[in-house]
């Protein structure tokens, strides 16, 4: 989570070993060195996190994975919702049906639900995340990203109209 949370997406071990509540909030106060080594250790062979060497400095870099798996996992608190909805809204072409097909995976893992096939809703913020796999995708052209707080109070999503 440090990883996530620093600015440029890579942490000085040094930085983190001597300060962890600047990136962190939570855990362990006093993590004994050889615990953090292990944890480092498992999340490289994971490929969550990549190291490197600059400056006679030890960097980690969370990886592409690393941040999928952060965002799979992404700690959402209802009570602390800013009130803003994030949508999805696409046309991809039956021709990049793999393309579409991924997005939609990729929607469901994230917490986002069906207003209809092609139009999904979340209230978690991940706009960024969501323009950066638009781009990744190749599909700017077919998707459309919104952040919305004027939704209606009435909105219901697919499944649970299904359910009446």
């Amino acid at each position: 989570m440090a990883l996530e949370k620093a600015v440029d997406g890579f942490v000085v071990f040094a930085d983190f070993y001597d300060n962890p509540r600047r990136f962190v909030w939570y855990g362990p106060r006093d993590l004994p060195k050889s615990n953090l080594s292990v944890v480092l250790f498992r999340l490289r062979k994971q490929g969550f996190i990549e190291k490197t060497k600059e400056e006679g400095k030890i960097i980690l870099r969370l990886t592409q994975a690393g941040s999928d798996w952060l965002l799979k996992r992404l700690v959402y608190d209802e009570e602390k919702w800013d009130g803003i909805w994030r949508l999805v809204v696409f046309d991809i072409p039956e021709s990049h049906r793999r393309v579409r097909d991924a997005l939609r995976r990729r929607l469901k893992e994230w917490g986002f639900r069906s207003w209809q096939k092609s139009v999904w809703a979340c209230r978690k913020p991940l706009t960024g995340a969501l323009r950066d796999l638009v781009k990744q995708l190749r599909v700017e052209d077919w998707v459309l990203v919104i952040e919305s707080n004027n939704v209606g109070e009435n909105f219901k999503f697919f499944n649970d109209r299904l359910d009446k």
